[in-house]
């Protein structure tokens, strides 16, 4: 018998969803039947926000979209109080917007490492703090998106990489203070088909034969999709995941392929 996750009657807020894991992640849950709440920094009229709806428009859920900064706690305040009032509630927040901070130990500026920690960790502390009340009652679950970097990390990868690692903490920290009412689960994905890390391979990987020998140590012989990672996550949000909880689970797409010493 086949595996069916039906989240029809489900209610999923997924952050960053303008492009790249967001996007993937948005499409995966609405193709389990969730009705889908998107949010991003660009405002809802503007050509990346109405592209986002016109992709979803394909599946037979609910989209909508908020403009929603995650580095302005403002913004986020107005996102969860614009939630509540259309909404009432939520079944499931999957916390995935962040950026990339790779200027390295010594280079990383003041105004890099607030940055940093902002986004890349700072916000979703906040958006699951403020979400609670939406999830509660509702065997809600949190989804915080890490990444390989909380396992293993390459110079020049600073303050990126202690973000992450401190996104782990936090999970086991979710789970233990909203638990067991609303799950909390990290994802840490390693390289995965965005523009973003094509470029970042390519620009250490130049050759067609330091490409394969690269091919040849992954263990899987290709990067990940986001489809893929929006697969975890309806997997994670379903009844067969009813037993995940503080955990970060490590996607690994090429991490023993990079991310090594020799």
């Amino acid at each position: 018998m086949a595996l069916t996750i039906d989240l029809k009657g489900k209610i999923a807020l997924v952050t960053g969803v303008t492009s790249g894991i967001g996007l993937g992640i948005a499409k995966m849950m609405a193709k389990a039947g969730c009705t889908v709440i998107g949010c991003a920094e660009q405002s809802e009229t503007s050509d990346v926000a109405q592209q986002f709806l016109a992709e979803m428009e394909s599946f037979d859920a609910h989209t909508d979209y908020f403009k929603a900064d995650m580095v302005v706690t403002e913004e986020i305040d107005g996102l969860v109080s614009d939630i509540t009032g259309d909404y009432g509630r939520l079944d499931i927040l999957v916390s995935n917007a962040g950026q990339n901070v790779f200027t390295g130990l010594e280079n990383t500026t003041e105004k890099d490492w607030k940055f940093n920690l902002d986004l890349n960790l700072s916000a979703h502390w906040r958006l699951a703090k403020r979400c609670k009340s939406l999830l509660d009652g509702n065997n809600g679950v949190i989804i915080v998106m890490a990444s390989n970097h909380a396992f293993a990390s390459i110079s020049g990868c600073a303050p990126y990489n202690m973000a992450k690692t401190a996104l782990t903490g936090l999970v086991r920290s979710l789970a233990i203070e909203t638990g067991p009412g609303i799950r909390t689960i990290g994802i840490a994905p390693a390289f995965t088909d965005t523009s973003g890390n094509q470029q970042w391979l390519n620009s250490f990987i130049r050759t067609k034969e330091e490409r394969q020998q690269t091919i040849d140590l992954h263990p899987v012989k290709k990067l990940g999709t986001v489809e893929e990672i929006g697969g975890w996550c309806v997997f994670l949000s379903s009844k067969y995941a009813g037993f995940a909880s503080g955990t970060t689970y490590l996607i690994d797409s090429g991490r023993n392929a990079v991310l090594q010493d020799n």
